[in-house]
């Protein structure tokens, strides 16, 4: 890593330059939290736990894997897990960082704001929505109209974006049902190429997913080990 060029350091990832045009990411053992309690809803580290960013890659590299086998745009190229790093493909973000959310069940912030209309843990139809990446304003809202109006991104790649976050939703709470377990939401980040064409980008780890298991929530570290036990 010495003789790489650092060109992103982040709350759990370094970001490099690689010689052949792609980038590596080396994931690290930091969690977002506060006072020393993991809560991957948090805007900052808060501690560091052993071992986190191997089970984070481990799951990240199992995922990426699936989709990429799925036919669906990913920047994954390989992972190494012996120094903890994934090369990838380069890819822009749309306008500052977008957050995309995909919602099976009426939980968390969604029921919060809309509990009038719907019952807690209510099913939803693979629910997409998007957010600014903005820790100072709460990580707000935005519509597709909103993206497209701003510039962020034109109606194609949105209606991309939608199709696929619904799809790679679908494989992952699949696998998560084969292993008895039921995911509620889980969150995503997208990116674009050269082209213009959408790809899925970032992690796809624990602290990214709201999972259940016979109705009762599993936390993030209790479920990399429900998920990699044999």
């Amino acid at each position: 890593m010495e003789n790489l060029k650092l060109v992103y350091t982040g709350k759990t990832k370094n970001v490099y330059e690689l010689a052949n045009g792609n980038y590596l990411l080396k994931f690290k053992d930091d969690c977002t939290g506060k006072d020393g309690v993991f809560d991957p809803g948090e805007n900052s580290v808060g501690l560091t736990i052993e071992g986190v960013g191997d089970v984070n890659l481990r799951m990240t590299e199992y995922y990426f894997e699936k989709i990429n086998r799925a036919g669906i745009k990913t920047h994954f190229v390989k992972a190494n897990l012996d120094d903890t790093t994934m090369e990838v493909l380069p890819a822009k973000v749309f306008g500052k960082g977008l957050e995309v959310i995909c919602r099976l069940r009426a939980v968390g912030s969604f029921f919060r704001r809309y509990g009038a209309y719907i019952e807690e843990g209510a099913v939803l139809p693979y629910y997409v929505e998007t957010t600014f990446k903005d820790d100072a304003k709460g990580d707000p809202l935005v519509t597709k109209d909103g993206l497209v109006d701003l510039g962020v991104m034109t109606a194609r790649q949105y209606d991309s974006l939608k199709e696929m976050t619904q799809k790679i939703t679908v494989i992952v709470a699949d696998d998560m049902k084969a292993k008895g377990l039921d995911l509620y939401d889980i969150k995503f980040e997208f990116g674009y190429d050269a082209n213009g064409d959408v790809m899925l980008i970032d992690e796809i780890a624990s602290g990214n997913m709201r999972v259940y298991k016979d109705g009762k929530y599993i936390d993030p570290m209790t479920l990399n080990t429900l998920f990699f036990a044999e």
